[in-house]
């Protein structure tokens, strides 16, 4: 899975942020989300998932990886 979020249309909810702070984090200046891991273990695929669907305003993109 490879993460990328639209910092353009980002909320500022900080949501994303909480639920999975492995691969998210917000600026201070602003609270835009910024994706520290786009290329997250395995092991956070669901929580990433989640995050994303949770998303206010969907600026969480999601690359699943073909198999």
């Amino acid at each position: 899975m490879h993460v990328h979020a639209d910092q353009s249309i980002c909320a500022t909810s900080g949501q994303c942020a909480e639920s999975v702070p492995e691969v998210f984090t917000t600026r201070d200046e602003d609270g835009v989300v910024v994706v520290n891991t786009p290329d997250p273990d395995r092991r956070l695929w669901q929580d990433v998932r989640a995050a994303a669907r949770r998303c206010p305003v969907a600026a969480i993109i999601l690359t699943e990886p073909e198999e």
